[in-house]
C-alpha cells in the first residue's frame, strides 16, 4: 500500500498502531443516509473511549467525508474508526478507479482565506482546518481520506493559521479569534430533514437558516421556494426581521433543478466569511430540495401511472361504442383539464361531436356553441388540423386548450380537445398523460367498434339460421324460444326448423352442432339446406338422416350434429300422430292435456360421427290438448354452481303448463331455465313446442 502525505499530512492514518483501544470498521453502501450512519458509529466509538470532547470536529469532520465520497465516489465506502488514549482517527475509503483530484481540489497550506477557496473544495478546508493530521491514502481498490484530531493537550504539528477571519460561535460571543466555532459549524452541518416526514423541508430548511444567521450575525433572512406548480415563489423558512432591499443584502441563488427555483437572503453585515458560509449552506440546502423534487416527480409520475393503469381497466370493460365515448371525457375532466371534447370522423373524414363535458356545468351550452363555430381560427379548424396532420395542436381561446389526435392501428379515429387548468397550463408530464389518454380512448373505441360489427355479423348470421316465422296450421300449434351464449358476438350451433312435407305433413326440425363460431354456423346451414333438399324430393326420414349423416363425414370438418325430426300429421279423429327420429338428440317431453309429463322416444346416434348410423322411429299420438316439447342441451346443462337445471327439472316445470297454447308453454320454460342461475348463459338454448289444438 502506497502512502501520501497531502497538505501537511502525516504518511498514513495514524493511531492504528500499538495505542489503539477501540477500533470499528464497516460498510456502507453509497446512499443518503450513509452520513448519518458513519456519525452514530463514530459517536458509539467516543463514547467507549471517553472522548466526548472530540465529538463536536469528529462528526463535522466525518460528515463531510462520507458526503464528499458519496457525491463523487458512487460507491460502496469502508468506515474505519479507531481510537486510543489521545486522540481518534477516521478513515474513508471508496472503490472508485478515479484520480484523487476530486476530493482534494482548492485545498491547499497557503490558502489564506475562505472566500478564495472554490465551492468544491470547501468541504476539505473544514477538515484541513479542525483536524491535528489528515491526509489521503492510495489502495489497489480504490483510495481513502483519513483525519485524525488529538486530545487537548496533546501537541498537534505545526500548522498555518494566519489570515483567517474571526467568526461569532452559536452564542454570539467570538471563539479563539480565528473561525466559527466547530460545535457551530457541526450543528450546521448535521441539520437533515426526515424523509419520511410528510414535508421536511420547511423545518429542515428554518433550522439550517437559523443556524446560518447565528453564525455570521444576521438580522433576519428567508428562503424563498418555487415549485413551478403555479403558485409561485413561496416562503419555505424565515429567521428574525425581514431582510431590507440595501447593499448589505446577501442573496444566494439555490442550485436547483427546473421546475424549482429558489434563493436565499440575508440582511448580515459585510464580512469576509458570510457569502462562503451562505453559499455552503445553499448547496446544502439545494441538495435537499433536489431530493424532494425528485421525491415529488416520482410521487406524481406513481400516480399518472395508476391513473392510466385505471383508465386502461375502465375503458377495456366497455365494448359498447357510446358508453365509451361517454366515458372518456369522465377521466379527463377535471383531472386534466377543465373541458373535454370527443370528436368521431364519419366515412366521409367530417368530423362529428360524439361527447363533451366541462368541470362547470353551467358552462356546458357555452363550450357546444363554441365546438359547433365554423371558420379559419374557430376550434373546428384546429380540430381538423390535428385530425389531418396526426399532431397535437393548441387550441385558442375562449376555451383555451390543444387538440389530441384519435389515432388506433393506423386508422384515425377523431381527435380529443382538452381544455386548459383553471390556474396554470399543463406542464410536460401532464401532457404525456393526455397523450397516452388519447392512444388507449381510441384503441377503446375501435375495439368497441369491431365488437359491435362482430355483434352485427353474428346476429345476421344467425338470423338467416333460424326461420323468421313458423307456419300457421290449422289444429296444430308451434311456437319456439331461443336464447343465444351470452357472447353474443358468437354464433351458436342450435338451430330449429319447421318444414312442409310433399304428403301434406309437417316435419319438425331441431339440432345442435357441436362448438360455436363460424365454422359452426356453417355447418349448422349445411345441414339445414341438406334436409329441406332432401324432404322436399319425397325422401323418406331414414334416408335423410342416412345421406346427412354421409354428408357430415364427409364436408363436416369434424363436427357432429345431434338431430331430433318429427312428422306431424292428422290421425283419426282429432288425434295427430307422430314420427320421432332421435338421431343422438334428447328426448322430448310429452305433455300431456290431463297434467302428466314423460319423456317419449328411442336414442339413436349422433350424425357425423360414424359412416353408418341406427336412428330407430317411435310413433307418438298427440291427442287434444297434448304437447310435445323439444330442447336443446342449453336448457338441461344450465348451470348454477355446480348444479345443472337437468332434464327431471325441465320435466317438472312442464307439468303445470298442461292445457296451454304452444307459445305459453315455451315462454315459461324459456323463463324457468333463464331464472335458473344469475349468470349469463354458457350455450344456445332453444325449445320448440309442438300442441294439438284441436280443442
Amino acid at each position: 500500500m502506497e502512502d501520501t502525505e497531502v497538505s501537511g499530512a502525516e504518511a498514513g492514518p495514524p493511531g492504528t498502531g500499538a495505542a489503539e483501544d477501540h477500533v470499528r470498521h464497516v460498510r456502507l453502501p453509497a446512499d443518503r443516509r450513509t452520513p448519518a450512519a458513519a456519525r452514530a458509529l463514530v459517536r458509539s466509538v467516543l463514547a467507549e473511549a471517553d472522548l466526548d470532547e472530540l465529538l463536536n470536529e469528529a462528526l463535522l469532520l466525518t460528515t463531510e467525508l462520507s458526503t464528499n465520497a458519496v457525491e463523487h465516489a458512487r460507491t460502496e465506502l469502508d468506515i474505519e474508526v479507531v481510537a486510543d488514549r489521545t486522540g481518534l482517527t477516521v478513515t474513508v475509503s471508496d472503490f472508485a478507479a478515479g484520480p484523487v483530484d476530486e476530493l482534494v481540489v482548492g485545498v491547499r497550506n497557503d490558502t489564506p482565506e475562505i472566500d478564495e477557496v472554490s465551492p468544491r473544495g470547501r468541504g476539505l478546508l473544514l477538515v484541513d482546518h479542525f483536524a491535528s493530521r489528515w491526509g489521503t491514502t492510495y489502495l489497489p481498490t480504490g483510495k481513502g481520506v483519513w483525519f485524525r484530531l488529538d486530545r487537548a493537550g496533546t501537541p498537534p504539528p505545526a500548522r498555518a493559521t494566519a489570515g483567517h477571519p474571526r467568526v461569532p460561535d452559536a452564542g454570539g460571543a467570538d471563539t479563539d479569534g480565528s473561525t466559527p466555532s466547530a460545535a457551530a459549524m457541526s450543528e450546521l452541518m448535521q441539520i437533515s430533514p426526515d424523509p419520511y416526514a410528510d414535508d421536511p423541508l420547511p423545518e429542515f430548511a428554518t433550522g439550517l437558516l437559523t443556524r446560518l444567521a447565528e453564525m455570521v450575525g444576521a438580522a433576519g433572512g428567508v428562503v424563498r421556494l418555487d415549485r413551478g406548480d403555479a403558485q409561485g415563489a413561496q416562503l419555505l423558512a424565515r429567521y428574525g426581521r425581514q431582510p431590507r432591499a440595501s447593499n448589505e443584502l446577501l442573496r444566494v441563488p439555490l442550485a436547483v433543478h427546473r421546475p424549482y427555483a429558489g434563493e436565499l437572503e440575508l440582511d448580515a453585515a459585510p464580512s469576509a466569511y458570510a457569502r462562503p458560509l451562505a453559499i455552503l449552506a445553499a448547496e446544502r440546502l439545494s441538495l435537499h430540495l433536489e431530493n424532494d423534487r425528485l421525491r415529488r416527480l416520482d410521487v406524481r409520475r406513481q400516480a399518472w401511472l395508476t391513473f392510466l393503469a385505471e383508465a386502461s381497466e375502465l375503458l377495456a370493460q366497455s365494448l359498447d361504442v357510446e358508453l365509451t365515448m361517454a366515458l372518456i371525457p369522465q377521466l379527463v375532466v377535471p383531472r386534466l383539464g377543465q373541458w373535454c371534447a370527443v370528436h368521431t370522423t364519419d366515412e366521409w373524414g367530417r368530423l362529428r361531436l360524439a361527447t363533451a363535458t366541462h368541470a362547470d356545468e353551467s358552462v356546458l351550452p357555452q363550450l357546444h356553441k363554441v365546438l359547433q363555430e365554423t371558420g379559419p381560427d374557430s376550434i373546428q379548424a384546429r380540430l381538423r388540423e390535428a385530425s389531418r396532420s396526426a399532431a397535437q395542436v393548441p387550441l385558442a381561446g375562449p376555451m383555451e386548450g390543444f387538440a389530441v389526435p384519435l389515432i388506433a392501428r393506423g386508422q384515425r379515429l377523431g381527435t380529443l380537445a382538452v381544455g386548459r387548468h383553471q390556474r396554470h397550463r399543463h406542464d410536460p408530464d401532464e401532457v404525456s398523460v393526455l397523450e397516452d389518454v388519447a392512444r388507449r380512448a381510441a384503441l377503446a373505441i375501435e375495439n368497441a367498434r369491431i365488437h359491435a360489427e362482430r355483434r352485427r355479423v353474428a346476429q345476421t348470421l344467425q338470423q338467416s339460421l333460424l326461420p323468421p316465422v313458423l307456419p300457421v296450421v290449422e289444429g296444430i300449434g308451434f311456437a319456439a324460444e331461443y336464447v343465444p351464449t351470452g357472447d353474443d358476438a358468437e354464433v351458436g350451433g342450435d338451430f330449429y326448423d319447421v318444414v312442409p312435407l310433399p304428403d301434406g305433413r309437417w316435419l319438425v326440425v331441431i339440432g345442435d352442432v357441436s362448438g360455436k363460431g363460424v365454422q359452426a354456423a356453417a355447418v349448422t346451414g349445411l345441414v339445414r339446406d341438406v334436409i329441406r333438399v332432401l324432404v322436399g324430393d319425397g325422401k323418406p326420414l331414414p334416408e335423410v338422416l342416412a345421406r346427412l349423416n354421409e354428408t357430415l363425414v364427409e364436408r363436416g370438418g369434424g363436427r357432429y350434429c345431434t338431430l331430433a325430426l318429427a312428422a306431424v300429421g292428422p290421425g283419426r279423429g282429432d288425434q295427430l300422430d307422430v314420427a320421432l327420429h332421435l338421431a343422438g338428440h334428447d328426448r322430448p317431453v310429452l305433455l300431456s292435456s290431463a297434467g302428466g309429463a314423460g319423456f317419449v322416444g328411442t336414442g339413436g346416434t349422433a350424425l357425423g360421427l360414424l359412416d353408418s348410423i341406427t336412428t330407430p322411429t317411435a310413433d307418438v299420438p298427440l291427442g287434444p290438448g297434448d304437447a310435445l316439447v323439444f330442447y336443446t342441451d342449453g336448457v338441461t346443462e344450465r348451470r348454477r354452481g355446480r348444479e345443472l337445471f337437468g332434464i327431471d327439472r325441465l320435466r317438472d316445470a312442464a307439468v303445470p303448463l298442461a292445457g296451454y297454447s304452444a307459445d305459453v308453454v315455451a315462454a315459461r320454460l324459456r323463463a324457468t331455465a333463464i331464472g335458473f342461475s344469475v349468470e349469463a348463459p354458457r350455450d344456445d338454448i332453444a325449445i320448440l313446442v309442438l300442441r294439438n289444438d284441436a280443442l
